[in-house]
């Protein structure tokens, strides 16, 4: 599976996780439908689930005008995959990751979801 795919079906399965109730695994099953699960895929669900709140506080320190829970959840979701990447995947150059997270917010919510999201992640990188 491409690292592109890979990333669609974390914030697929991190998505479902925060307006359901489904747990990790049920998640990553759900939108892998018949496909062989990915290193990458995995490696991204576990992450952003185990380091939540550290996740959580680097995106809060780098919003201006936003609380955490007034994020609509594609952008949380996306920002929280992004995160992830630049602090935990070092093989991941910073440029990809923010532009992987922009790509992610333009297919999952709108234009103006990209743009948040960017200048969110510059200010970290």
């Amino acid at each position: 599976m491409k690292r592109r795919t890979a990333r669609e079906k974390a914030f697929q399965a991190l998505f479902q996780m925060i307006t359901t109730n489904l747990d990790k695994q049920h998640a990553m099953d759900y939108v892998l439908e018949e496909e062989e699960n990915d290193d990458f895929l995995i490696s991204l669900v576990e992450g952003v689930t185990s380091h939540q709140q550290e996740l959580d506080e680097l995106i809060v320190d780098n919003l201006e005008n936003w609380s955490l829970d007034r994020l609509p959840k594609v952008e949380k979701t996306v920002l929280r995959i992004a995160v992830y990447e630049l602090k935990f995947e070092e093989e991941t150059p910073t440029q990809v990751a923010i532009n992987e997270a922009v790509e992610l917010a333009k297919t999952f919510g709108d234009e103006a979801s990209g743009k948040f999201v960017n200048g969110v992640l510059s200010k970290m990188g």
